[in-house]
């Protein structure tokens, strides 16, 4: 690995720190305006007797908001959904109601079926057992077969 003539670590090297050099900000891009009129000259001394000399620049004016409405379009769109909304669980109410109502007229129904039916069955079976020899009455006479023919 090492030879016997070169050191046993590596040999050390200068640090050099460089220091970062900031950058100059660039300078807006300026649009020139192309005036009417030539603008006057104006001059302001300093209080330190400097005289700086230049143009006078209006202020910019903004331009005029356009007046907002008194309610905003998003509240409007929360009230119309409401009365929407409203109108659906009304349409919905009357809906479970009648089909509550249906249900309940349909079940009266088959319990009047069933009470009639069954009355009706109950008659038939307590009538038939108050015949005189508690059963169905059954007339037998003699019969008499010629030639595979019945005569009765």
């Amino acid at each position: 690995m090492y030879s016997e003539n070169s050191p046993r670590l590596p040999a050390q090297r200068a640090v050099e720190v460089h220091q970062p050099t900031p950058l100059a900000p660039a300078p807006a891009p300026v649009m020139p305006l192309q005036p009417a009129t030539v603008p006057t000259v104006a001059s302001v001394i300093l209080p330190d007797g400097r005289v700086v000399t230049g143009y006078a620049v209006s202020s910019m004016r903004p331009e005029p908001v356009a007046a907002k409405p008194v309610v905003s379009r998003a509240a409007v769109n929360v009230a119309l959904g409401g009365v929407g909304f409203l109108a659906v669980c009304g349409g919905l109410l009357i809906l479970t109601t009648f089909i509550t109502a249906l249900t309940a007229l349909i079940t009266q129904l088959i319990t009047l079926a069933a009470v009639l039916f069954g009355g009706f069955i109950a008659v038939q079976v307590l009538t038939a057992g108050r015949h005189s020899g508690g059963g169905t009455t059954v007339n037998i006479r003699r019969a008499v077969i010629k030639r595979n023919h019945f005569h009765g």
